[in-house]
């Protein structure tokens, strides 16, 4: 990702060159070490630049937390705020490319997008972990009157089938570049007529990180339409016997199995493991019922937290553990005497949100955008508002 080092330079000039900068909005230094963080406007997005020092180099890069989509723009940033402050490049790699972004394409969608989304299409499927993509392009290219959602948080197998659809003229797919137990949050009741979870991976020693869970099938029931189905396909027979039991943990439910059921296309994985002639198990969860909407209010606001100065010692060092998700501030940054920058995660343990609160004596706020509207991450973020309290005393 872009960066630079530049020869050290007096750091104090940044603040005298803020005032009449054309990108840099404010400066913030660690209360812990020397790093800094540079607040910028360019090309209409606000994000953060690393300053990180020693005694050969200083390390002018992104930050990792509020880096936009395109590249682009953090490379003509980078070449700004280096033009403003007069610093000597000794190594750099931001010169611009005529390459598209990797997952620039307007069929890639971020998760923040669902949270007022119109679907273009009657029917609706969802897959999670598509992987090389070919069950997903199969399943669009048969059924063009069907939005396909493709799941995967493997990006270079995201950017590929993101390829293929532009490659293949493939106009109702769908990508999106994350975990699959926190996207259908974000879905409507009764929206999808099919969810497939083909191959998971097993997770034998890990088994809290598999996607089969009963709150999984929960969620999946709530989304699936009447009649609709969730599908299953493993070749794992430890996945199978766990997710059978899963099914069945809940009160009323139907299934359909079936062992080495031959589908209209494989994957390359899976053309491999009927060659050395393992078994294959498709279990099928059928929808019983509509559900009902239940649209929880979700705000982030802060309400009454203010900067005092005892938040910037009295916030707790280790992260808070509670039941389903947690809360650790990593950071702590100083704007200015009465405001301060905090690094901090929370959230779900699979898929943690990474943010920066801003607080100072006016109010406090997510910076530079709030987290994504699911039930873990309001759980969370009460945490945040409990112990930022707790602090002002």
């Amino acid at each position: 990702m872009p960066h630079l080092k530049v020869q050290p330079f007096d750091r104090a000039v940044i603040q005298t060159k803020l005032k009449n900068s054309d990108i840099m909005t404010s400066v913030a230094t660690s209360l812990t070490s020397g790093d800094m963080l540079i607040a910028v406007e360019h090309a209409g997005e606000e994000f953060l630049l690393q300053l990180k020092s020693d005694e050969k180099a200083y390390l002018l890069k992104y930050d990792k937390v509020t880096r936009p989509l395109k590249v682009n723009i953090l490379k003509e940033a980078l070449g700004m705020v280096t033009e403003e402050l007069g610093l000597n490049v000794l190594s750099s790699n931001i010169a611009l490319s005529n390459t598209k972004a990797a997952l620039s394409s307007k069929y890639f969608k971020k998760i923040e997008d669902f949270e007022n989304m119109d679907y273009p299409k009657e029917k609706v499927c969802v897959e999670v972990g598509f992987g090389s993509g070919r069950h997903l392009l199969y399943q669009a290219q048969k059924n063009p009157d069907t939005l396909y959602i493709g799941l995967e948080i493997h990006t270079p197998s995201a950017q590929q089938v993101l390829k293929q659809i532009e490659l293949q003229g493939l106009e109702n797919i769908w990508v999106v570049n994350y975990d699959a137990r926190l996207f259908l949050e974000m879905l409507p009741a009764n929206l999808c007529t099919q969810i497939f979870v083909h191959f998971p991976v097993p997770w034998d020693k890990k088994p809290q990180r598999r996607v089969i869970s009963k709150s999984f099938l929960e969620e999946s029931m709530r989304v699936l339409e009447k009649n609709g189905r969730l599908e299953l396909r493993t070749d794992s027979d430890n996945y199978f016997w766990y997710a059978l039991e899963t099914f069945f943990s809940v009160p009323k439910t139907q299934l359909e199995v079936r062992k080495n059921e031959a589908l209209e296309v494989t994957s390359k994985y899976e053309a491999r493991w009927l060659r050395q002639e393992k078994d294959i198990y498709d279990v099928y969860v059928k929808c019983m019922q509509e559900s009902q909407e239940c649209k929880t209010v979700i705000d982030f606001n802060f309400n009454t937290v203010k900067y005092t100065k005892s938040i910037e010692t009295r916030l707790p060092k280790k992260a808070i553990v509670e039941e389903g998700y947690f809360v650790h501030f990593e950071r702590i940054f100083k704007v200015t005497e009465s405001s301060l920058l905090i690094k901090c995660a929370f959230g779900s343990f699979d898929r943690p949100e990474h943010k920066y609160i801003f607080l100072e004596e006016e109010g406090c706020r997510y910076f530079v955008s709030p987290p994504v509207k699911t039930a873990v991450n309001l759980q969370a973020h009460l945490k945040l508002i409990e112990l930022l309290m707790l602090t002002e005393g």
